[in-house]
């Protein structure tokens, strides 16, 4: 008996190896080779295409194949109706810009679909503490050769710049795009020693990847498959997107190049220019409010809107508070009973109807001396333009796989999710693709082994902490503008004012935040970007021990008026 079952255990382990060397044989026989898989074909993974198409040596010696489960024609051929613009936008960084013309893809760009922002104009949206960005203040600095750039940044439509990667792409050689496949699963070669993965498509096809990159997004099965965790949280937060028609600026005030951003206490609304008369908004909300302000006559969100950058934080919330009670009621408000409401709150906050602050000024004639201080009022909404999604912040632990996981590495939303409270999202994709197309070329020119983890180190070390300061100041920022105790309040309001006088403090802000190429960056420059981002975290992070200490020192006075009043009461029983 003892021989029969050593018997089957033999011939189960024949049986078994067998299948193992068919399996390794079909694979051997089915894949195909590949340098580089890129799988998504969003702006990171595009971006990435394109850098490793414009280098000659990589161009020449490495298959690189990119996978999108979308229609990729259908960016392609993007052409928008005139006037009109997606509600998607990104604010794209002079140091970013630069690196997407080293890749010859800016020339693709349809420049008169973006608009430059030469100025920020930043406040609390309870104490009206305001802080001022603009192009000149890098002459503050005076650094010896270094001119102030003509913008800040270049606001332009996602698709817009999605469309000129592939063009592009479309223009060289040597990238493979496969759009219309999804990735059914990826595994890892069974060989011994270090195998490689394999990317299994949905047509049949199995990739062989000597590297696989995943730009794929914030569910992102290469970092699935890499065994990479990821830590963060969802923010109680819903963003509002819509594109805003307004009344071109007067011929009194400068053109519409600057962006403007107000912090409410449940999250900041911005507006980004896109052209003379038209603008992007993104609004960060409860989820509640942004479902009642979507679900209402596009009249009533032009109105709440032009009211958000103007009206007193308390007459905010009662207009909020009306919209969600008539929506519960079935009886929602209608624009013309919104509007004598505002004006009514106008008046009892004595603003006055020739202010800019007034929605019911006048936009066409000689403006008001404050006029510069606020957004346009918007007119109308771009119809089928408002839409909403939630948002959260996710940090992978690494972002190169490792032991089972080998031979993989994350770009973009694969790697990092954002707030989008300082529009930095796309810039740190792009500085990712940046920094690991620079990697695969020392690895290609040096001839090593590009999917090696010596190879890729350097791209991990270079990325992982930058990104990690930017997404942490995000973070405290949203997190510090949402408190409303008093004492956090003043805090964060004398702080900005202090900051808002410290013209090298914000231009060293600048520069950390992209306002020039990297390799245009004066080492003293960067020392003092980093010291001022130090300095704004130290704020951060005194401000919110000043609100634990007032939400203790509430407790203990709660506590106490709990006790006198126990006290009174026992007193009043004898």
């Amino acid at each position: 008996m003892l021989r029969s079952a050593t018997r089957r255990a033999a011939l189960r382990s024949n049986v078994n190896h067998i299948q193992r060397t068919l399996r390794r044989a079909a694979s051997n026989e089915a894949h195909q080779e590949t340098d580089v898989v890129i799988v998504g074909g969003g702006p990171a993974g595009l971006a990435l295409a394109s850098a490793l198409s414009s280098t000659p040596s990589i161009r020449n010696t490495l298959r690189v194949v990119l996978v999108e489960a979308g229609e990729l024609d259908k960016v392609g051929n993007w052409e928008p109706p005139a006037g009109t613009f997606s509600n998607r936008v990104s604010s794209i960084t002079n140091a970013s810009q630069h690196f997407l013309q080293e890749i010859e893809a800016w020339a693709h760009v349809e420049e008169s679909r973006t608009c430059p922002i030469e100025e920020m104009q930043v406040w609390d949206g309870l104490s009206d503490a305001r802080i001022s960005f603009s192009t000149h203040d890098d002459d503050s600095l005076g650094l010896p050769g270094l001119s102030s750039p003509s913008q800040m940044a270049r606001l332009t439509e996602n698709l817009n710049l999605q469309r000129a990667l592939l063009r592009r792409l479309h223009s060289s050689s040597g990238i493979e795009i496969v759009d219309k496949v999804k990735v059914q699963s990826i595994q890892r070669e069974e060989r011994e020693g270090s195998g490689w993965p394999l990317v299994h498509l949905s047509d049949g096809r199995v990739l062989r990847a000597r590297l696989l990159v995943g730009a794929d997004g914030f569910n992102s099965p290469v970092r699935a498959y890499a065994g990479i965790q990821s830590y963060g949280w969802a923010y109680e937060t819903t963003a509002i997107v819509a594109t805003l028609f307004h009344h071109p600026r007067t011929s009194f005030q400068p053109p519409n190049t600057i962006a403007y951003q107000r912090f409410l206490p449940t999250g900041p609304i911005a507006f980004l220019p896109l052209s003379p008369t038209a603008s992007s908004m993104v609004w960060s909300t409860k989820p509640h409010i942004a479902k009642a302000l979507l679900s209402s006559d596009p009249a009533i969100l032009t109105s709440m809107i032009n009211a958000a950058f103007r009206l007193p934080d308390v007459s905010l919330r009662y207009l909020q508070n009306a919209i969600l009670d008539s929506t519960r009621s079935g009886a929602p408000l209608s624009p013309v009973q919104l509007q004598q409401e505002i004006s009514w709150r106008e008046q009892s906050h004595g603003i006055d109807s020739r202010s800019a602050y007034s929605i019911s000024a006048d936009a066409t004639g000689v403006p008001p001396a404050d006029a510069d201080s606020l957004p346009p009022l918007v007119t109308s909404i771009q119809p089928g333009s408002a839409a909403s999604f939630p948002l959260r912040f996710n940090h992978a632990d690494e972002y190169i796989g490792d032991g089972a996981g080998a031979r993989t590495v994350l770009v973009g939303d694969a790697a990092h999710t954002i707030h989008p409270l300082a529009g930095q999202g796309l810039n740190m994709g792009l500085g990712d693709v940046e920094a690991l197309s620079r990697c695969i070329e020392k690895a290609v020119l040096g001839g090593a082994d590009i999917g090696s983890r010596t190879a890729l180190l350097p791209y991990s070390r270079e990325r992982y902490f930058e990104n990690h300061k930017i997404m942490a100041a995000c973070d405290k920022l949203h997190k510090l503008y949402a408190a409303t105790a008093e004492p956090v309040v003043w805090a964060r309001s004398v702080g900005v004012e202090v900051l808002n006088e410290l013209d090298s403090v914000k231009a060293a802000m600048m520069l950390s935040a992209g306002s020039r190429p990297s390799r245009s960056r004066p080492s003293g420059a960067q020392f003092g970007a980093n010291l001022a981002a130090s300095g704004i975290e130290s704020l951060a992070r005194s401000v919110s021990n000043a609100r634990t200490l007032t939400e203790g020192m509430a407790n203990i006075a709660g506590a106490g008026v709990q006790r006198l009043l126990q006290a009174v009461a026992n007193s009043q029983r004898r």
